[in-house]
């Protein structure tokens, strides 16, 4: 469940983007991972549950959208995936998997008693890898990278038994991909690591030095030094590994030797490859779940590591019809095995205040592992959460890194302790302004605003952050720093910053260059998209894609604020009706409702506001925004399915509508372009004729997405 404001989602998705970036780095592109498999998949799952509770907040540097992570500096050449790499969606529950179960069955429009088969089989926690044969031959191995481009490991290949440089068989296509993992046993990766400490200790004693354990650079588990060992510049340090591999899909093919999933993983075992001993099809629901539990509770006897189980549709067709969304296939699901808990003491709780004024209470813990990443902080959300668990310093509670929220409290020990409840504070500790609940809210917020200092460097910080302006060199700490001197007190300031560069060259770690490049970063920033300056301005309820949608609209500032004023304007008859109507086109606009509007009426309302908007507009000049839309006969259209679709659901029409550069609709209106009829079709279809809007039937449609290929 999402408790939390809009506005404090927006700022935790922002943060949220940030970490699991990092993230991404250090585990595909630097095999140097910081945290565990559960807490980066935890952090992904609320990632994505705070996308689902606000669609409107999705950003366009969302986790969501982003497989693996770009290939870094190498030595190894890069290779383009002619048939993308693609990531997978996570279940956590039973209950997710039966959704899963039932969205496919609604995409494709299938009845309540048509079989729905799937495969299963573990998925091993290792390194992504394609393996090209052109004529049964290996030609290329490629790594996964960011699922656009990889590193080139042909030769490191070469010297794992389990990849046969010929595939066996009469019937192997002419062009063929064959993906799956690379792997490392456990007891591999501890001899590995033990042999790296017994080379460490003889080189130290080869030199005459004191020998240091703890200087040793050992791998941290089984997936990373597969990782490490796969992407030598010298294939003959990965010949000293062992290495395993096996299949669990393709990608680019000439032909594909079957109709299922079954059949043609099946026809790659043929030829050669290894497949998992525990690859299995289910024809039922029942039969997906068991075999989820039968590999859950043989996992401690297996040689290798496994972090869950993958489901795929067994039929090519239907994978073909549901197709993709962002990073993942809709035909494809990971079901994840459960996190660790574990117990620690509650020693201190603290109080930080955000850019928006919510006191975020944050937990500081006697330092605990839990699955393999030590803790020390965990976030207890609000006033509420606090009273929910009844936690006090000194409690003795239960952490897991996975679910709702990363880390979490999930348990109270010591509840029934007779001690003092936590004082939530009435006023912030940063200025000292009252702090209140807003009615209908459980998020306490400073009152102070502008004058708060922890919310003055906070919205700073989230101007200029990757997603708003995006402006390279200007980070938390120097923020912290201009603020401190006054230099900064609002986002134009940092727009004057050239008139500072003797006092910043002053500063201590500050050099010729690197102010020069930082000055340069700001004035690259002078002509800004217009959508990234409004998110950047941190208005209450405006996260990225809601500026997006509002400057499609209204492609320039100026003509926002003067139709969010107006929709506020009271005074008069006249002044009334037009208020009224310009109230209406906003929240005409997909994903734009009353509280978006109201919050841009507040905004507006605030002199300190208007201020800082003209003193900014003063500085910068955005250009009217623009939207790039594909090439097809409905590209930047407007469409409205309505009726019963026949040979498709609902679903996959506005799919279909997306892929090819339209907006998917729900309503006809004087801004709908064209209406897709079924039988059956309404007071839609009466309204479209009524407004001379173009209407056309499914097999019309159906010619359309073909022509567009």
């Amino acid at each position: 469940m999402v408790n939390i404001s809009e506005a404090e989602a927006a700022n935790e998705l922002m943060r949220l983007a940030r970490q699991i970036a990092r993230h991404n780095r250090l585990y595909h592109a630097e095999d140097a991972p910081e945290i565990s498999d559960a807490e980066y998949d935890a952090l992904v799952r609320r990632n994505a549950e705070l996308e689902a509770a606000f669609p409107h907040l999705v950003r366009q540097d969302s986790p969501s959208n982003a497989i693996g992570h770009e290939v870094a500096a190498s030595p190894l050449s890069k290779v383009t995936h002619e048939v993308r790499m693609m990531s997978l969606d996570n279940a956590f529950t039973d209950e997710e998997v039966e959704e899963f179960v039932a969205r496919v069955r609604r995409f494709l429009a299938l009845s309540a008693d048509e079989p729905v088969a799937m495969t299963a089989e573990d998925k091993i926690d290792g390194l992504s890898c394609s393996l090209r044969y052109e004529k049964g031959k290996l030609v290329r191995a490629a790594t996964r990278g960011d699922g656009q481009v990889g590193e080139d490991v042909t030769p490191n290949v070469a010297h794992i038994d389990d990849i046969v440089q010929e595939l066996q068989g009469k019937d192997v296509p002419d062009v063929f991909e064959v993906r799956g993992e690379v792997y490392m046993e456990k007891a591999a990766f501890l001899a590995l690591n033990e042999q790296l400490m017994a080379d460490a200790r003889a080189q130290a004693e080869a030199k005459g030095e004191a020998f240091d354990e703890m200087k040793v650079r050992q791998f941290a588990n089984p997936r990373n030094a597969a990782a490490g060992s796969l992407r030598q510049k010298d294939a003959r340090v990965t010949a000293r590994r062992p290495l395993r591999f096996w299949a669990h899909g393709w990608g680019a093919v000439s032909d594909l030797p079957g109709e299922t999933q079954h059949e043609v993983i099946r026809k790659i075992e043929s030829w050669g490859l290894p497949v998992s001993p525990q690859f299995r099809r289910c024809s039922s629901l029942d039969e997906m779940l068991e075999a989820y539990r039968s590999i859950r509770e043989g996992r401690p006897d297996l040689p290798f590591e496994i972090d869950g189980v993958v489901y795929k549709i067994d039929r090519l067709d239907w994978q073909q019809r549901l197709g993709f969304v962002a990073k993942a296939p809709r035909w494809a699901l990971a079901h994840k095995f459960p996190a660790e808990r574990a117990e620690t003491i509650l020693e201190s709780i603290d109080i930080q205040v955000g850019r928006t004024g919510k006191l975020t209470p944050v937990g500081r813990l006697k330092p605990v592992l839990v699955g393999g990443v030590t803790v020390t902080n965990v976030t207890l959300h609000n006033r509420d959460e606090i009273a929910r668990l009844g936690v006090r310093p000194g409690d003795r509670i239960v952490l897991q890194r996975a679910g709702d929220v990363i880390p979490q409290v999930v348990d109270n020990l010591t509840r029934d302790e007779q001690r003092p409840a936590f004082a939530f504070p009435d006023h912030c500790p940063e200025c000292g302004s009252e702090a209140v609940a807003e009615e209908g809210e459980v998020d306490v917020r400073c009152t102070g605003g502008l004058i708060c200092p922890a919310q003055r460097t906070e919205r700073l910080k989230h101007f200029v952050s990757r997603a708003a302006l995006d402006i390279e060199g200007l980070g938390e700490k120097t923020i912290d720093e201009f603020f401190a001197k006054g230099w900064l007190e609002s986002p134009a300031d940092i727009f004057r910053l050239k008139n500072r560069r003797d006092e910043i060259l002053a500063l201590e770690g500050w050099k010729d260059k690197s102010v020069d490049n930082l000055l340069s970063a700001v004035e690259s920033k002078r002509e800004p998209d217009a959508a990234r300056l409004l998110f950047g301005l941190g208005i209450r309820h405006v996260g990225a894609v809601t500026a997006r949608d509002l400057m499609k609209r209204f492609e320039t500032l100026p003509a926002l604020r003067e139709i969010a004023e107006l929709a506020h304007a009271k005074e008069g008859e006249e002044r009334a009706q037009a208020a009224s109507e310009a109230y209406s086109e906003l929240v005409s606009i997909d994903g734009i409702g009353p509280v978006v509007v109201e919050a841009l009426g507040d905004f507006f309302h605030e002199d300190h506001n208007k201020q800082v908007w003209d003193d900014l507009l003063g500085e910068v000049s955005p250009p009217p925004y623009v939207v790039e839309t594909k090439d097809s006969a409905v590209a930047g259209k407007t469409v409205v399915f309505t009726g019963k679709l026949e040979t498709m659901s609902r679903d996959e029409a506005k799919a279909q509508a997306e892929r090819l550069g339209a907006k998917a609709a729900g309503s006809v209106s004087a801004k709908t372009d064209l209406v897709v009829a079924g039988p059956g079709a309404g007071s839609k279809l009466k309204k479209a004729a009524d407004l001379g809007i173009d209407v056309i039937d499914e097999a019309a449609w159906a010619e359309i997405v073909k022509a567009a290929g």
